[in-house]
């Protein structure tokens, strides 16, 4: 974890930094790069944002760079926030002047004073991401950090600079953000922290949705998305932000026969997922996909537990969930669906005998998120019995030839009835009306059934048998 001076130096050597460094010592202010890219050179991870904190004018430091850059630069500021923020094609620098803030009980907006580094640092969340280097030439690579984040770094924990319950009831989406990082970076909230975010949980009440919802995506995307929803639960604050979640918790026994927790399950499920992709509308299915096992919990003395059409519920169940977390209510959330709706239908397949019929409706069904479905289901495959799991497995296997024999053979995914509804109003004189609809779906049936080939001969010729015997006659031209 330890870097020299001249490493760091190193670190800190490419165009931009010599850019503010030059610019600042032009206008005699201290300026320091800080935060997330300053942690980050420790992990050995990168990090898309480069934040600049000067003793002063952050706006007048940007000025000042943007001029030595000259042509192709774009310079934003922000003057309400006394921000401001440098584009060019190669990087990108946000500027700010050091400040302190104090907050009121009802809104996590500060109110804002200039202020020292010190001050600055004071107010950043986490002790690992209130270190700065110095960018000023006579003091270039020297480390300032006065809350030992690196320690905490070393340590892997979280751990915030000032009293935890302060830095929490000032602005409680750290306490969403100590969540992420610990699930981001694998480390563990230290003890203190842990128990004022457990002390301040009903403060994430003053939130927006939006903020919250951005956090929970960046969890879902960690390497293991189990550890943020853990401590999500071990805290308190999963059944303020994600109730529906909360709610599979819990295994019951009767007349000696349980259920899983459905809660560890899904996150098993999430995190054998994250294994193989990093799609974060495919995450979310997979948080998702069993989210109405709760409403649709049933004992049958002759069944035990049921969970009876839980995928159908799911589906209907996400938009609300959509909504209220202010996730996107478009082709994202429909992906969503598609997904816990048929997440169920692989599987059902791998346990039977795979026929064609049923390969084309789910071909058609899926259309070109067949492949997404099948790693949510081989995710969704969590027995503790080895044998069962291979052998479900080795069944995905056989239906994922299959699912690519009956493709190439009969083209059904995503495909349109070779006969259009209107050709079917014009060939017997119909308005729109209930019969085009029989008449459509008939066809698209029997090219799924494998009665006719998905061409369009076929699909006319059983048209007109099918039309006979429904009493309609095509117009004579």
């Amino acid at each position: 974890m330890y870097l020299s001076k001249e490493e760091l130096v190193h670190h800190i050597s490419t165009k931009p930094f010599r850019l503010v460094s030059e610019a600042a010592d032009t206008l005699g202010v201290e300026a320091y790069v800080v935060g997330g890219y300053v942690r980050d050179i420790f992990l050995n991870r990168t990090s898309p944002d480069i934040d600049i904190v000067t003793v002063g004018s952050g706006i007048q430091l940007a000025g000042e760079v943007a001029r030595k850059i000259g042509r192709g630069v774009s310079l934003s500021v922000f003057k309400n926030f006394g921000t401001a923020l440098i584009k060019t094609k190669d990087f990108e620098l946000e500027f700010v002047g050091a400040r302190k803030e104090s907050y009121t009980r009802e809104s996590r907006k500060p109110i804002v004073e200039d202020g020292t580094l010190e001050d600055d640092q004071k107010r950043r969340d986490f002790t690992i991401n209130a270190l700065a280097i110095c960018l000023n030439k006579n003091r270039f690579g020297d480390l300032i950090d006065p809350f030992e984040g690196l320690y905490d770094m070393e340590d892997q924990i979280i751990r915030t600079p000032l009293d935890p319950d302060i830095t929490f009831s000032d602005d409680p989406l750290r306490m969403m953000r100590a969540v992420r990082f610990a699930s981001q970076l694998g480390f563990r909230i230290e003890s203190e922290t842990f128990e004022a975010i457990e002390r301040n949980k009903e403060r994430i009440h003053i939130i927006s949705g939006e903020r919250i919802a951005e956090e929970l995506n960046k969890i879902i995307l960690s390497p293991k998305p189990s550890a943020g929803f853990e401590y999500l639960d071990k805290c308190g604050l999963l059944p303020l932000i994600f109730p529906e979640l909360e709610a599979l918790k819990g295994a019951e026994t009767r007349e000696g026969i349980g259920h899983k927790d459905n809660f560890s399950h899904t996150l098993m499920v999430l995190d054998r997922l994250a294994t193989q992709s990093d799609h974060l509308w495919l995450r979310w299915a997979a948080l998702l996909h069993d989210i109405a096992k709760p409403a649709t919990k049933r004992w049958d003395p002759k069944l035990g537990w049921t969970f009876h059409n839980h995928n159908f519920i799911g589906e209907r169940m996400i938009p609300g969930i959509f909504k209220r977390m202010k996730l996107p209510m478009n082709e994202k959330m429909k992906f969503v669906q598609k997904m816990v709706l048929l997440h169920m239908r692989p599987i059902a397949l791998a346990d039977n005998e795979v026929t064609d019929s049923a390969i084309r409706r789910l071909l058609f069904e899926a259309g070109d998120d067949i492949e997404s479905l099948m790693l949510l289901c081989e995710a969704d495959i969590t027995s503790k019995n080895p044998e069962k799991v291979r052998r479900f497995l080795n069944n995905f296997r056989t239906v994922r030839e299959r699912l690519a024999v009956i493709e190439e053979k009969d083209r059904v995914r995503n495909f349109q009835p070779p006969v259009s509804g209107e050709e079917i109003m014009q060939t017997f004189g119909l308005p729109p009306s209930r019969p085009v609809g029989e008449l459509k779906d008939a066809i698209k049936e029997a090219i799924l059934d494998g009665i006719i080939p998905n061409e369009y001969e076929a699909a006319h010729a059983f048209m007109l048998r099918k039309a006979g015997d429904m009493g309609l006659m095509p117009v004579k031209e």
